[in-house]
């Protein structure tokens, strides 16, 4: 049901569905990941929801959104493969079902617009005291992850195993660059985003398709857009050797955490049977991880795993006792053999496409998991709506399955154990 049309420099996703009572508004702004750029653009959002030139503190955008009868926003930034996009989201009230209501889709859509298109600035960029706030906003956020050691232990296990690539960078960048970040010099940035980056947005909801259109060409204005040249996908990084990286901390629960590259992407036709690999591999407590490691051997307290859908990457996450770490990797291995052999039944392998396509249908059933998944055709510069990929998971038969896990190799093995070597070796 979606419909695509692109109008001054931006592509514009009108997807009626008469299942959601409310409306959502979802704009991706997407750029390259580099070094230069991702501190600043994580910035961005806790600035720019500080409010609008129309709206200019937090109080008046808090009143706007309760006039739209509750409306709910939120911004944020995320990385996905080689990409950093910066997300808006408006849940609004739907205006047919309220009685003498007929402009709050206008008016959110404007707003969406404003937040946006519209900052609260000076002459000189935007407002210091909200830069500075904003920058200590987000210091506490970038600590933070030193407090939550899975979340510490994922990201320490990109920076080893993507070092040559952008991937390695930090969504949620990096505390050393905000010192330089100022009122002039992030303004400038974000007028050069404007300018350089992809613009896609979703409007979902119980909609007219003709009158939405409308609003949005009237509300939505990017004067130009300089022609980024698309980076052609980069081959995927082959593994010369498996790498192995140990951190202590003063930690009782020690984190195993593994990457392997898959060879296989959004995409690619084989990405449906890569799904349902990692399914029967560690997407589910049926999984052989969640049974071998945690249940039958009592060696971890979690044991799972997941796909990078973009970047062609597979991620195990086990916690694990510090003196169990290579009973635990020689199980998860073991287990990685077991796929690769076809050692699986008939039975796990229908069933686990049945809780595969459960789950996806449950996401499409919210309207920020289904736009989302009709994002990932953006990303992956295809055709594969959420139909069509639960179409094609549903035909996965288990000689596709074997054959994906063959190409799986085995790239970095990161712990994060107690101080005094507390490893096991």
């Amino acid at each position: 049901m979606e419909t695509i049309f692109e109008h001054q420099n931006i592509r514009f996703h009108i997807v009626p569905n008469k299942a959601f009572k409310t409306i959502t508004i979802v704009v991706k702004i997407r750029g390259d990941l580099t070094r230069e750029t991702i501190t600043k653009r994580a910035l961005l959002p806790y600035v720019l929801r500080q409010g609008p030139a129309k709206y200019p503190t937090r109080r008046d955008l808090q009143l706007k959104l309760d006039h739209l009868y509750g409306a709910r926003l939120s911004l944020d930034g995320s990385k996905k493969g080689d990409n950093h996009i910066i997300t808006l989201r408006l849940d609004t009230a739907n205006q047919k079902y309220i009685s003498d209501e007929s402009s709050i889709l206008e008016e959110a859509i404007q707003l969406s617009s404003d937040v946006l298109f519209n900052p609260n600035v000076t002459v000189n960029g935007f407002k210091s005291d909200i830069i500075q706030r904003e920058k200590e906003t987000l210091r506490k956020k970038l600590l933070s992850i030193y407090d939550d050691k899975m979340a510490y232990a994922n990201m320490r296990l990109i920076d080893e195993m993507c070092k040559e690539e952008p991937y390695h960078l930090h969504a949620h960048g990096y505390e050393d660059d905000l010192g330089a970040i100022q009122s002039d010099t992030l303004y400038e940035y974000y007028q050069q985003m404007l300018t350089e980056d992809d613009i896609d947005v979703y409007v979902l909801g119980d909609v007219e398709k003709a009158d939405v259109q409308d609003q949005l060409f009237s509300s939505f204005q990017r004067r130009h857009k300089l022609e980024r040249t698309e980076k052609a996908s980069e081959p995927s990084h082959t593994v010369s050797a498996p790498n192995t990286v140990i951190d202590e901390q003063a930690v009782q629960q020690a984190k195993l955490h593994i990457g392997y590259r898959t060879y296989c992407t959004y995409s690619d036709d084989d990405y449906g049977a890569l799904h349902v690999f990692n399914g029967l591999f560690g997407g589910f407590p049926s999984s052989k991880l969640f049974v071998n490691v945690r249940e039958k051997n009592s060696l971890a307290y979690y044991a799972a795993s997941r796909i990078e859908s973009h970047k062609g990457l597979l991620l195990v996450f086990c916690g694990i006792a510090p003196e169990d770490y290579n009973a635990a990797k020689t199980i998860i291995s073991e287990q990685l053999e077991a796929m690769k052999q076809g050692d699986f039944t008939e039975r796990e392998l229908e069933e686990t496409k049945e809780l595969i396509v459960n789950q996806l249908m449950e996401t499409m059933d919210h309207p920020k998991g289904l736009i989302e998944m009709l994002y990932q055709q953006v990303l992956a510069h295809t055709k594969l709506d959420p139909k069509a990929l639960i179409d094609r998971i549903k035909a996965v038969e288990k000689s596709a399955v074997a054959r994906v896990a063959k190409q799986v190799e085995l790239d970095t093995v990161y712990l994060l154990t107690r101080k005094g070597g507390g490893h096991g070796e």
